[in-house]
């Protein structure tokens, strides 16, 4: 994940969260109304981000490095 990816994935999160704050939205369905809403407008935002700098900003890079353990998983499948 890039730095640009990271951004945005927190925009919808935060986004997400001030609607279910704001909203004072309880229970599974309402959050999942609230998390959908800012999951769009953080796609949105990417959307439009990537038309002004026209290419994509996702990544099959990762901040992370995989733990050995499951490289050796994942290759034994």
């Amino acid at each position: 994940m890039n730095d640009l990816e990271l951004i945005f994935t927190m925009l919808g999160e935060r986004v997400s969260t001030e609607i279910t704050r704001t909203e004072d939205k309880q229970g599974f369905k309402e959050a999942e109304d609230a998390a959908k809403r800012g999951g769009k407008i953080a796609g949105n935002a990417r959307k439009e981000t990537e038309k002004e700098l026209r290419k994509p900003i996702t990544s099959k890079e990762n901040y992370l490095e995989e733990p050995e353990i499951y490289k050796k998983k994942r290759l034994s499948k």
